[in-house]
């Protein structure tokens, strides 16, 4: 796990191409504490910072072959390097290193770009093709590991941070609004659009080639589901077999490492089947972590200390206040690299903080299941909002909506019309592509009536949940409603805000790497092959994997009601005695000198969040979305006032 930046064409910096390639390394530091190395020639330029963890002393980078023409700088894991080494011995390679990444070499060396479709991994890598003057940028299958590029004067400059990016003179950091619109509708950027103007992000299980000044950009996985009815189970045992023998094997290629391997702990059902099947696997005893939280309502380590007990972990806590995250969360914003609209990537920052402290560089994570397995609300929800929708009219149906959100005492007492009208129920028809996700993009966008007046102009016509429905695949009205769903989350949140905001980008920020079993491609394959009622049965989320976590992990972690992970919002910014940036960055001169909100507006809603603690989720995302874009503007854009252009999304072809 590492990070890297390079270049192609005619580098322009003043102190020449290692001055450059050595700003651009220092710039991902965080990522790579271990180690440096650069690689440089005609028109080709790369770095690389490492953290290493398979190949201690072998492993670094920039790695060429033995020849010297082919050069790889590589971020991630190969997880399946040992079954691949093996298999290239076989065919008469031989080997210098230990390492995934020499595997990885002299596979691409062997196949070509087909090494893609062996790699079981977590991964962003370039490789310089000497022998065809070639460059080839690819990105893992789910979007674990990150890679942006941009074009200067003619040269491609790409790196694991847009951080490194910002580091060539001409790039600038200016805001793309239409990126920020679809932060505040989506939670994310539309790939391969990022906040930042003319910087782009390779998309999910994409590979990206310059051959002869020629840039090509295409997929070479995708995610797929079967036609609506062609799910076919060969029998509920069998596939439960079947499941937990992949997961097993999922688990047990993430625990490879030179170094020891632990695991996030949240005291769920996703995190606790991963502990439980890594523990027997750690020879010297498995070291699990988790966030406790002061507030009641968010803390959950009673059942992490459950599990911890029950597998005789060696678990560590660290303890998260509202204090905590408000001090942390301009470095939330800063290792981000973009406005969010939630305080959880915070107390995921200083959990990441407490593996490295506690000397650890590793740890597996219950992350995707829910995407992969239907577990969220939103899918819970969606099923319950087409039920009313066949009887718009019935008082009883919209009752089941108590059912979905115990963790929401409040909705106990609601009317049924109320229930209905909160949760849209018949207000969007069945048939619309994005039915499952409108009551999510509409209580978000809600937020914009803070946007400023020049900000609405610029955006006028403009609507980013129809860009993201053009974005969908042909054949995705043929899916059953539920994977279309699954689609949604897996395919734009899943990579665009969880495994990079609360994933990725919080871990490397200590130099931690995730490693994520439920995102091993053959599991996700699996599901996607599963009928609709073997993942949501009834209301009943993840049914096929609550069968095969029966046995393995407590009782009283099976039996709770789903509580997803949640952090304060805006309470954790207006208690007495707050940090003195939020006034600062809510100020209305700094309001106004960005230009993006509305000053009185957003005055009032500090105002009125300093006053009622148990502001609604419109008044929350707003607080949280305007101060992390105020940061997110002090801390990266260079010029004041800001230049409020976007990339229209007609140009983003042309710019690719």
């Amino acid at each position: 796990m590492c990070g890297f930046a390079g270049f192609l064409g005619e580098a322009d910096h003043p102190s020449g191409t290692e001055r450059l390639l050595g700003a651009m390394a220092e710039a991902i530091a965080h990522r790579g504490p271990d180690g440096r190395g650069t690689f440089a020639a005609a028109a080709i330029g790369l770095a690389h910072v490492r953290l290493s963890i398979v190949g201690l002393n072998d492993g670094r980078q920039p790695m060429a072959n033995a020849e010297g023409d082919i050069v790889i700088a590589f971020n991630g894991e190969i997880f399946n390097y040992v079954e691949l080494r093996n298999e290239l011995k076989a065919r008469g390679c031989r080997f210098r290193t230990e390492t995934d990444t020499e595997v990885l070499l002299q596979l691409y060396e062997t196949f070509g770009d087909e090494c893609l479709q062996r790699l079981n991994g977590d991964f962003a890598f370039a490789i310089w093709d000497g022998r065809r003057h070639r460059l080839l940028l690819a990105r893992d299958r789910m979007g674990v590991r990150p890679l942006f590029y941009t074009r200067s004067h003619g040269t491609l400059y790409f790196a694991s941070e847009i951080k490194a990016l910002l580091e060539v003179p001409g790039v600038e950091a200016e805001l793309d609004v239409l990126a920020l619109d679809q932060i505040f509708t989506l939670w994310a950027p539309i790939a391969p659009r990022t906040a930042f103007r003319n910087i782009l992000e390779l998309e999910p299980g994409s590979l990206l080639t310059v051959e002869d000044g020629v840039l090509t950009q295409k997929p070479y996985w995708s995610l797929q589901f079967p036609d609506i009815g062609d799910a076919a189970d060969r029998g509920e045992v069998a596939r439960e077999e079947e499941l937990a023998a992949l997961l097993m094997d999922a688990v047990r290629l993430r625990m490879r490492a030179d170094v020891p391997v632990g695991a996030y702990l949240s005291g769920g059902l996703d995190s606790s089947l991963i502990t439980a099947l890594a523990a027997p696997m750690a020879p010297q005893g498995l070291n699990t972590f988790s966030v406790a939280f002061d507030s009641r309502e968010h803390d959950e380590s009673p059942f992490q200390q459950m599990v911890a007990e029950n597998l005789g972990t060696r678990h560590r806590s660290v303890r998260c206040g509202a204090g905590d995250i408000a001090a942390d969360f301009p470095e939330v914003v800063r290792f981000a690299e973009r406005p969010v609209l939630r305080t959880a990537p915070a107390p995921l920052h200083r959990l990441s903080g407490l593996v490295r402290s506690a000397g650890m560089k590793v740890v597996l994570t219950g992350e995707g299941a829910d995407e992969v397995f239907a577990g969220y609300d939103i899918f819970r929800e969606a099923r319950v909002r087409r039920f009313c929708a066949r009887q718009p009219q019935s008082r009883l149906r919209p009752h089941l909506f108590r059912r979905l959100y115990p963790y929401l005492p409040g909705l106990k007492q609601q009317s049924p019309d109320y229930l209905a009208a909160f949760f849209g129920a018949g207000s969007d028809h069945p048939e619309d592509p994005l039915f499952s996700h409108r009551p999510r993009f509409r209580s978000t966008a809600a937020a914009k009536i803070f946007y400023s007046d020049d900000l609405r102009l610029m955006l006028k016509g403009y609507d980013a949940a129809e860009e993201l429905a053009s974005r969908l695949p042909a054949d995705f009205r043929r899916w059953h409603p539920l994977h279309q769903a699954q689609y949604l989350e897996a395919r734009f949140l899943l990579p665009g805000y969880i495994l990079s905001s609360q994933g990725d980008r919080m871990a490397m920020a200590h130099g931690v790497e995730g490693r994520f079993p439920f995102l091993d491609h053959r599991l996700v394959e699996f599901s996607s092959r599963l009928s609709p009622e073997m993942k949501l049965r009834g209301l009943e989320e993840k049914h096929i994997l609550r069968k095969v976590a029966k046995g393995v992990v407590p009782d009283g972690i099976l039996r709770r009601s789903k509580q997803p992970y949640r952090a304060p919002d805006s309470s954790a910014f207006v208690a007495p005695g707050g940090h003195a940036y939020v006034t600062d960055c809510l100020g209305e001169g700094e309001i106004a000198a960005a230009g993006l909100f509305n000053p009185k507006a957003v005055t009032r809603l500090h105002q009125k969040c300093r006053t009622s603690p148990a502001s609604g989720f419109r008044d929350n995302a707003a607080f949280v979305g305007i101060l992390s874009t105020q940061l997110w503007h002090k801390q990266f854009v260079r010029k004041s006032p800001p230049t409020l252009t976007a990339m229209p999304a007609a140009t983003i072809a042309a710019a690719e």
